[in-house]
């Protein structure tokens, strides 16, 4: 741990340093000479440091799995904001706490946002979006039926004489005019019956 706050400090001091050169830090009037920015350096670098590092708790494959869940979606989605109103966020949560139940809290701008910051991915970590099989919407039941159907293959090839034949994949619909691929399926609703020729004479 010693060696830990020595190394923080190091960096620490350096990107100090740095960004008061720069003229990118604002100190006060006694700071202002480069002899007494000097010896406020020295001091910082002749105190020890104290790094706050407990380990994880249930050990780092814990902490992978909660960071994981916010590749996926934001820390708070749109529908749990309920209200903005002079300068006071109020949202929706849920209480593990009080058996799931659904509740609400109100925070100042600042602490909610210090909160939503918490969650931002570190670097490296990139937001995953699934489209097609893995979507979210129908993902179980497309992945169903894929298993079934794998399922079957599978098991009519190791039959004896199964066709070896390749099967081709069917072509995805496309649009006779342009033919692109993105379609939009809606509903249309059916014509009204044609009264026949009789029954508007009569």
């Amino acid at each position: 741990m010693r060696v830990l706050s020595r190394l923080f400090r190091g960096k620490f001091l350096a990107g100090l340093r740095a960004a008061s050169n720069a003229g990118q830090l604002i100190v006060p009037a006694a700071l202002a000479d480069p002899g007494g920015r000097a010896r406020w350096f020295a001091a910082l670098a002749a105190t020890e440091w104290v790094v706050y590092a407990k380990p994880p708790f249930g050990g780092p494959e814990r902490v992978l799995k909660y960071l994981a869940r916010y590749t996926h979606r934001v820390a708070i989605s749109n529908s749990r904001l309920l209200d903005l109103r002079d300068g006071r966020v109020t949202f929706r949560y849920k209480d593990y706490a009080d058996d799931h139940r659904q509740k609400t809290l109100t925070l100042d701008a600042d602490e909610f946002l210090r909160r939503f910051v918490q969650h931002v991915l570190p670097k490296s970590f990139v937001k995953i979006r699934h489209y097609g099989l893995l979507a979210n919407a129908q993902r179980e039941a497309r992945l169903a039926v894929c298993r079934r159907l794998l399922l079957v293959a599978n098991l009519a090839a190791r039959l004896p004489g199964a066709d070896t034949t390749p099967i081709e994949p069917a072509r995805s619909p496309c649009c006779p005019h342009c033919g692109g691929t993105r379609l939009v399926y809606r509903a249309v609703e059916s014509p009204e019956p044609l009264r026949s020729a009789a029954h508007d004479s009569s």
